[in-house]
Formats: C-alpha cells, structure tokens, sequence
C-alpha cells in the first residue's frame, strides 16, 4: 500500500509549518505547565482542526478520517501532547448524538468549539427540571484548559447501558490543575473535572458511542473507533521523531570512549533498519484499515463488524508498536536520552504513556481474536 502524504493545503499551508515550528519551540514551556498554552489553541482553530468533520451547513470542513489522522500524526511528530490535545477536534463525532436542536445551538455561533470532557468514573445523576443533577469528579479531562464545552460522564438509567454525558459550558466546571501528575504526555493537561450541584437539560446529554443525528460519510464511521484511532496516532508521530533524532546524530556524536559515530555502528544500523520497518508496517495496517472502512462507508453506507474490528486491532497494534520502536531509539541514543530535557526522553515517555489508555489496552487483542475466531467480542468494543 503506498501510503499519501500529508496534504498540507488542507490546513493552513505554511501557517501550519510555522505552527510546528512553534511548537517544537515551546514543548519545554507545555510540560512545565503541564497543558497546551491557549494561543496554540486558537491557531488550531485557525488552521481549521477543530470544524475539520463539523457538517458544511453549519462551516465546517468535512474532511476525511485519513485527512484528519494524517494531521494529528504530524503535530505530534512536533509534540506528543500537542497532537493528543489537537485529536480531540473529532468532537463532532461525540456531540452529534445530541438532539439536532441542541446541536445547532453549538455550532451557532461558527464551527471551531472546543470540546473536552472526562466520562470516567460515570456518576450517578438525579433527575431533576427536565435534566438530571450532575455532581462528582472525572478524571483525565485531556484538553479541558482550553475547552469551551466539557462533558461529564453519568450512570446510564439502565444497568449495562453505555454511559451518557453531560454537556457543560466550561465556566460550570473547577478543573482541579494538581490533579495530573504523570510522567508522560504531561501537557495533555488531562485533568480532573469538578461538577458541584449543576442542572444538565436532558437535551444537552447524550449517550456515548451513540448513532448520530446527522446524515453524512463521516457520521457513519463507527465513532468509539475514530475515538481510539486519534490518540493512537499520536504515538506513530512520536516514534517518527524518535527515529529522526537518532539518524540526526550521525556525523554528530563523538563518543568519549573513541567508538565510532553512531550511524557507522553495525548494531545501530541493524537496529534502526528494523525500527523503521516495524514503524512503516504498523502505519500501513493503520491506514489501510482506516481506508477501507471509509470506502465501505462510501459504497455501502456502512462498517462491517469485522472492519471495525481491524481498525480497532490496527489502533492498538500501531500504538504499542510504536512504543517499542520509541523505546529503540531511546535505546541507541545511550545516557544522552537519559536526560529528562532530551527530547528522546520526552518522546520514550509519550509513547509508553499512550500505550496504558484504555483504548488500546490488551483487551483489544483479545476482542479482536474473539471475532476472528467468529464469536462475539466483549461490550463496547464495537
């Protein structure tokens, strides 16, 4: 499969590269701070991520999923967190399974919101005034500083429902900025909600993972996959820049002990020539599978089952593969990464930490090997 490139018109041109430029710049103050400062926010929203899969009714862009996924993996090559933080420009994919009424009201005033939330753990909620009275704290609110909507998770009325969420304008939520103390992806500024004694009207919640009330190509890509499938990319930016900074150092590098530059070394040639196909092949899987559920959309309208079970098992697939290609490089590169401010290290750090997300978590084998084997795979996987 001979993978496109990214197709930088689409998004800014060289505003774009010199938004990367930026970032790359600035990782240091993102991770000291530990969230995506706000002007980066706004040029995303300049460079058209977040109206990227709004309806063109309301001016969005209605790109494709490669489009988008293509993006996201070249932010992140610039910055892990900056690209997990921009993946969540697929909101559209969440909030159009609110009522179509509600859904105008959000986009009323132009396509570019931004939309952040943390489902988990889902709380309970009492219903109250026509909505439900929402109350607790949610963890990993990955992206909530810069947010003008927040959703938060609460207990379905049915026991073994999908969870729902509650749709918040941002200034009705404390986010608790001592709540993210991780070691990677640490400027996702993924932290906890705090939701005290608020009324949702029932028509601003909607059931996670929901069909949408929208017609359209993109509104019939299996949502809880597009969902995996932008954070998981991130990771393959990652592992791009992890490899690029050790053939950077070819000609570079002298070592103290008088052994030869690292790109004459047999063993790192080895090495990254296997990194390199482990990387290109994940990315191959991915995509393909992401075309090929596009293309079925397409011709027939929708995902087959087993489709979506390839770009579920290809997301998980390519987000450890990556790690393990990350960690290669990291490897190579000797105590030079071990320094907390090399950028190697950063970039072992975001790659591994992706790899614990429920999203791509083992289960996914297991989902996806129980579907191979023809029988059903465990709830909420599709």
């Amino acid at each position: 499969m001979s993978l496109p490139k990214l197709d930088k018109s689409l998004w800014g041109g060289t505003e774009l590269d010199r938004l990367l430029l930026d970032i790359r710049e600035r990782r240091e103050e993102f991770e000291q701070q530990r969230f995506i400062s706000h002007d980066i926010i706004e040029r995303y929203k300049n460079i058209g991520i977040y109206r990227a899969f709004v309806p063109t009714q309301f001016g969005g862009d209605e790109r494709t999923p490669v489009q988008f996924l293509q993006l996201i993996e070249t932010i992140a090559s610039a910055d892990g967190s900056a690209g997990w933080v921009a993946s969540f420009g697929m909101n559209p994919a969440y909030l159009s399974a609110l009522p179509h009424e509600t859904i105008a009201k959000v986009w009323a005033n132009g396509p570019d919101v931004v939309f952040a939330g943390g489902i988990f753990p889902p709380k309970p909620a009492v219903r109250k005034d026509g909505g439900f009275l929402v109350n607790g704290r949610w963890q990993f609110g990955s992206g909530c500083m810069g947010a003008s909507l927040i959703g938060v998770g609460i207990q379905p009325e049915v026991e073994g429902a999908l969870p729902r969420m509650a749709v918040l304008p941002r200034d009705k939520v404390t986010i608790d900025q001592n709540s993210w103390n991780v070691h990677g992806m640490t400027a996702t500024g993924s932290f906890d909600l705090v939701v005290e004694d608020v009324v949702v009207p029932e028509e601003w919640t909607f059931v996670r993972g929901a069909p949408a009330n929208f017609e359209g190509h993109f509104f019939n890509y299996p949502s809880l996959s597009l969902a995996a499938q932008v954070l998981s990319v991130t990771s393959a930016g990652v592992a791009r820049e992890a490899l690029d900074l050790v053939y950077a150092m070819g000609g570079k590098r002298t070592s103290v002990t008088g052994a030869p530059d690292i790109g004459d070394r047999q063993y790192v040639q080895t090495a990254v020539a296997k990194a390199e196909a482990r990387l290109q092949s994940a990315r191959a899987f991915f995509y393909d599978a992401t075309e090929t559920a596009w293309d079925s959309i397409l011709s027939q309208g929708e995902v087959p089952p087993q489709q979506t079970s390839m770009l579920r098992l290809s997301t998980s697939h390519l987000t450890h593969e990556c790690a393990e290609v990350t960690r290669a490089a990291y490897k190579l590169a000797g105590m030079t990464s071990a320094y907390y401010s090399h950028p190697l290290s950063r970039c072992f750090r975001d790659a591994h930490l992706a790899t614990q997300h429920a999203f791509m978590g083992e289960i996914t084998f297991q989902n996806a090997g129980a579907m191979l084997f023809g029988k059903q795979p465990l709830p909420g996987y599709l």
